[in-house]
């Protein structure tokens, strides 16, 4: 397999300011058939860390797919919820203004009918600012934003069309909590990243940083954006600012991982589906990675995307039997199922500033120039 051609892309969009820096693993039939890191890990307030291949990352809406959803598909597993459940089984305010028949199913597929995204993490500061001490990135502050889901008003009929939404993943996160009576940050430790071995898996509990109960390795992470509200760059801190102001564990963002940990995730997943590995079943897997179309237009399936005809991340050369996911910091995984072959591409293209939209054209470049690679082998 050649792969100078995706290096030389990855060389051409650090030159270019797609972003400081990236790695990218390819795996083929599950082994690592390409693993490199190009550019520098960070510019501000130095440019002298090169990107390496162990480098973690901010992984963003990754969260979704690898934490929230796998979890999900744990407690399908255990019976601890059916994914045709009715939401207010365990939120019962959740049902008003219309939401009663909205379903876990509707929620992973994308088509409750919530917004996409509110701007929760505002009105948390400005709590704070009016004199509740501490109230930022405390658990305290996530009620708060788990009973101002419930109050929302949908912006469509369950099942009536697709409309993507942070919120909905933040109360499957809550969800997931109510039912193992754990953390999500802790359910998603115990039950997948240790028994996985996923070493640089976490999310990165705001409160114990805040008491100094843990200390992230800053130069092994990629920092993001100079935040304009926290007034720093963010380095080991969850970079989305709902998730933040949720204290750093959230089911739509705030997990951050490297590529070697992500590999082995992804790899059991499919695996899971192929029925080679006990860690999920695979009807299970092969149930949340069927596309999920109620309204004849979605590219969804549960908790996981796949490749629209047009305009695609995954670009042009993934077959249409593929899952996956981008991340708003610049993460992203797609696994093509038909080849047995999946694609992880980890940068930090919001460092140091969000304003940076050059990824559009590189992520299906750099899918098309790996899968011509494996095809031409």
């Amino acid at each position: 397999m050649n792969f100078a051609p995706v290096e030389q892309a990855m060389d051409a969009a650090v030159a270019r300011g797609v972003f400081p820096g990236v790695v990218v693993l390819v795996n083929v039939g599950g082994r690592i058939a390409f693993l490199r890191a190009a550019g520098r890990r960070t510019l501000a307030p130095d440019d002298t860390s090169p990107m390496r291949e162990d480098t973690i990352f901010d992984l963003a809406s990754l969260t979704k797919p690898l934490a929230t959803t796998t979890a999900m598909m744990l407690c399908v597993r255990d019976r601890r919820v059916s994914l045709d459940d009715r939401v207010t089984r365990f939120f019962h305010n959740f049902g008003v203004h219309g939401k009663t028949h909205v379903t876990f199913r509707h929620l992973l597929a994308q088509t409750s009918g919530l917004s996409a995204w509110r701007p929760y993490y505002r009105d948390i500061v400005k709590i704070e600012r009016g004199g509740r001490i501490n109230f930022t990135a405390s658990r305290g502050a996530k009620e708060w934003v788990y009973e101002a889901i419930q109050r929302e008003k949908p912006e469509a009929p369950a099942g009536a069309r697709t409309l993507y939404s942070d919120l909905g993943f933040m109360l499957l996160g809550a969800a997931i909590e109510q039912m193992s009576g754990l953390t999500l940050d802790r359910f998603c430790h115990e039950k997948i990243f240790k028994p996985l071995g996923l070493r640089a898996t976490s999310f990165v509990d705001l409160a114990l940083l805040r008491t100094r109960r843990l200390e992230p390795i800053v130069d092994m992470i990629a920092p993001t954006e100079r935040c304009p509200w926290r007034k720093r760059i963010l380095c080991g801190e969850v970079h989305d600012d709902n998730a933040y102001a949720m204290g750093g564990v959230a089911g739509h963002s705030g997990l951050f991982s490297c590529a070697r940990d992500l590999d082995r995730l992804a790899t059991t997943l499919r695996e899971s589906w192929l029925g080679q590995n006990v860690f999920l079943p695979s009807s299970i897997v092969s149930e949340f990675w069927r596309r999920d179309d109620p309204v004849g237009s979605s590219t969804w399936a549960l908790g996981w995307d796949t490749p629209s005809l047009k305009g695609s991340t995954a670009g042009t050369e993934l077959s249409r039997n593929a899952v996956g996911h981008v991340g708003f910091t610049g993460t992203s995984l797609w696994i093509d199922l038909d080849r047995h072959v999946h694609v992880i591409v980890l940068s930090n293209r919001v460092h140091p500033t969000r304003d940076n939209d050059l990824i559009r054209d590189f992520r299906p470049l750099i899918h098309d120039l790996v899968i011509r690679a494996v095809s031409d082998a």
